[in-house]
């Protein structure tokens, strides 16, 4: 059975485009996931990425239209520029953290989470959206509030392992025979990897 690491950002755009049809492929091969949410800016400065509002303003602009062409192509509802961001990650990315060690269906709950960023004008550093986050996608709300020492190490460390092992954006998958893919829109060769194309 094929395992894939997915670093994650819950403030990128392209995590949440890429939810949907990675859930697919996941379920296609028959994949385990292990969901690893990270600090997006700390690994933009350890790898020597450029925060987006820091960028030059071509590619800025490139981004925004980018963004808007994958959401027409993933039929997903997008807010190109969402009220709440960017803003802090770190709760978000602890609730994940603790529902993956409580069991249950993640992918749903990092979709719930980006959704609320960019499509509902949510700020998801507030315990209210968080929590109804969990509660949707089946988790009990109260993880929100639970294991926060254990989420803040496990955040540190995924931030370090995401560096050793050549991450340098997100979403970013892993395979289980070290094939890098970066971006959402490299989900078609993921597939193809997972089918033992390459």
């Amino acid at each position: 059975m094929a395992h894939i690491d997915y670093y994650l950002a819950t403030i990128s755009p392209f995590t949440y485009l890429a939810g949907p049809e990675f859930e697919k492929i996941v379920a296609k091969h028959g994949a385990t996931v292990t969901y690893k949410p990270l600090d997006i800016m700390g690994l933009f400065g350890e790898t020597g990425g450029i925060p987006p509002g820091q960028r030059h303003v071509n590619r800025q602009e490139y981004r925004l239209q980018d963004m808007r062409r994958r959401a027409l192509v993933t039929d997903l509802p997008f807010t190109i520029k969402p009220a709440h961001w960017p803003t802090n990650i770190a709760p978000s990315s602890y609730a994940i953290i603790a529902a993956q060690n409580a069991g249950g269906n993640v992918g749903a709950l990092v979709q719930a989470l980006t959704k609320a960023c960019w499509a509902d004008d949510k700020n998801i550093a507030e315990d209210d959206v968080i929590r109804a986050c969990l509660e949707e996608t089946g988790f009990d709300p109260a993880l929100a509030d639970s294991g926060l020492l254990e989420g803040a190490d496990t955040y540190a460390r995924n931030l370090e392992e995401a560096v050793a092992k050549g991450v340098f954006g997100a979403p970013f998958f892993i395979s289980d025979k070290d094939e890098r893919f970066w971006g959402q829109d490299r989900l078609n060769d993921l597939d193809r990897h997972l089918s033992g194309e390459f």
